[in-house]
Parts: structure tokens; sequence; C-alpha cells
């Protein structure tokens, strides 16, 4: 079964890329690697939740909000070498708005690295960073880097 089929399986649809929020562009193929672009949780151009986990963001919420990041940078993927050129997911590094004290970030980054298992299956065991910052872009919770090999 193709990557692509499994999404349709699974009800998933790729967003729209998003358009870059600087001179940058949203994924860069180095021979067998795809590397993308940090993604916000932006549905419809829009950051779908402002605010840090901790605080008005809780880690379920968060959870979600990963989901969507990472299905932003598959579709950075997609359009730069199509998704079914995809052999697995190498990293995921993730960036975690957070209050004072909280410290949950790899329990929000699940989000994004559950929904690779669900999508790639053993291809989409990853290494991971998750990492808790003082700020994110347009007030985003969650931002997320992908590498993959192609």
């Amino acid at each position: 079964m193709s990557w692509s089929a499994r999404l349709t399986e699974l009800g998933l649809v790729l967003p729209p890329v998003p358009s870059p929020a600087g001179a940058y562009v949203p994924a860069v193929r180095c021979g067998s690697l795809v590397f993308t672009a940090g993604q916000l949780p932006l549905v419809d151009g829009a950051v779908a939740a402002i605010g840090k986990l901790g605080a008005e963001i809780d880690t379920a919420r968060g959870q979600q909000l990963a989901r969507i990041c990472v299905l932003n940078a598959l579709a950075a993927v997609d359009s730069l070498v199509g998704l079914d050129a995809m052999v697995r997911v190498v990293k995921v590094v993730g960036f975690v708005a957070s209050a004072s004290g909280f410290t949950a970030q790899p329990a929000v980054l699940n989000g994004a690295s559950e929904l690779l298992g669900d999508i790639f299956g053993q291809a989409g065991a990853h290494a991971r960073s998750a990492v808790g910052v003082a700020e994110l872009p347009m007030g985003a919770p969650v931002e997320l880097e992908l590498t993959v090999e192609i």
C-alpha cells in the first residue's frame, strides 16, 4: 500500500502547503533526505490556537496541535518529492512554547510521533527532540521540523 493510500484509509487529507512566513522554502532535498522548515499548527492560513502549554493550552490540545504540524510537514514533503517517495521518517524536532514549570514537552510531541506511527508503521519510528521554548512565531504553542529519507 502506498503512503497516500494509507492516509486515505485513515481518513486524513494533507492540507495545502502553508506559505513561508519569511525568506525560506517549505522543504529542501539533500541527497536521499528531505528536511522541512519549522511547521506551525496552521489551518487555512491561521494558527489553530495561541498560547503556552501549561497555561492557556493543556497537553491533550498540544498533542492535537502537534498532529496538525506533522500534517503540514508531510504536505511540504509531498509538494517537493511526493509522499510515496518516502522510505522512512528519520527525525522529528519539536518546539513547545512552555509556561514556567511545564515539563511535559515529550508528551505534547507524542501527538506527532503517534500519528507518524499510525501512517507509516515501523517506517514512522524516528529519533526525536522535544524542546521547551519561551515563545514561538505568531504565538503558536507548537512548531515541528521533519527529516525523512526518500
